[in-house]
């Protein structure tokens, strides 16, 4: 029987829900697919610069599964850069450090209920209008 996958820990989700191709019609093509914690490991490597050991600890694995979690976010992306696909990043197996939601309407992200507010541009109001990451 194999072990259980250990949850991997988030600490930001991403702010957008995914990428579309620019200069090609992208309503032909099928989407990829990055998951959060494929998408979290390129922002700690890429975006934070940390090493892999320190990006592994951070989210709460070993070294060699976070190396399979982003050579295997890379191929995503070289992916859909080379057919032209969008992305989509959505679902895994994660665990964010606090609660996130997000609107319904506008996608912006917010940290915990007692921080959500009515913005400018959305026409969003009360808990009903959020969705809970995770």
């Amino acid at each position: 029987m194999a072990r259980p996958r250990k949850v991997r820990k988030i600490f930001n989700p991403p702010k957008m829900k995914g990428f579309m191709p620019y200069g090609m019609q992208s309503l032909a093509t099928e989407p990829v697919r990055l998951k959060f914690e494929e998408f979290e490991s390129i922002r700690l490597i890429n975006y934070e610069m940390l090493s892999q050991d320190a990006a592994a600890r951070q989210m709460n694995i070993s070294r060699p599964t976070f190396t399979r979690i982003y050579n295997r976010a890379l191929k995503i992306i070289a992916k859909s850069f080379a057919e032209g696909k969008p992305v989509n990043i959505e679902g895994g197996n994660y665990q964010l450090d606090k609660d996130w939601y997000r609107c319904r309407k506008c996608y912006k992200l917010i940290q915990g209920l007692e921080n959500h507010f009515k913005c400018e541009d959305c026409t969003a109001y009360g808990e009903n209008e959020l969705i809970k990451l995770n």
